[in-house]
């Protein structure tokens, strides 16, 4: 499985930004990470083939994440973006109780 996120880009403080990864087969769980500059990466949130969605806290009310299974795809849309959300975003998708990881699209939040 190959995943291919896009939609990062510059945006300025509280605007927003809409992720998308793509998988090229039917996957299960889906999950958005990200990388900040000199820090571990983390969970950002978690979206089931079916099921409720999970949010880190620093994300909770302000990013929304869903998908189309008929597209294989996942998005996340971020609102009330935030300098310190600037980083590399990546998915990842569990099939076949494998994971697999895409290659990570930059966002940078900045006036």
């Amino acid at each position: 499985v190959q995943l291919q996120a896009s939609g990062g880009g510059l945006v300025q403080p509280g605007g927003s930004l809409r992720l998308s990864c793509t998988a090229s087969g039917r996957v299960a769980r889906m999950t958005w990470y990200r990388q900040l500059p000199g820090k571990e990466r983390e969970a950002v949130a978690v979206i089931p083939s079916g099921g409720n969605t999970q949010y880190a806290d620093f994300v909770k009310g302000r990013f929304t994440v869903s998908r189309d299974n008929a597209k294989n795809t996942v998005y996340l849309q971020m609102n009330s973006l935030k300098p310190e959300d600037t980083g590399i975003y990546i998915c990842s998708a569990i099939s076949n109780w494998k994971t697999y990881w895409g290659q990570g699209t930059l966002v940078t939040v900045s006036s």
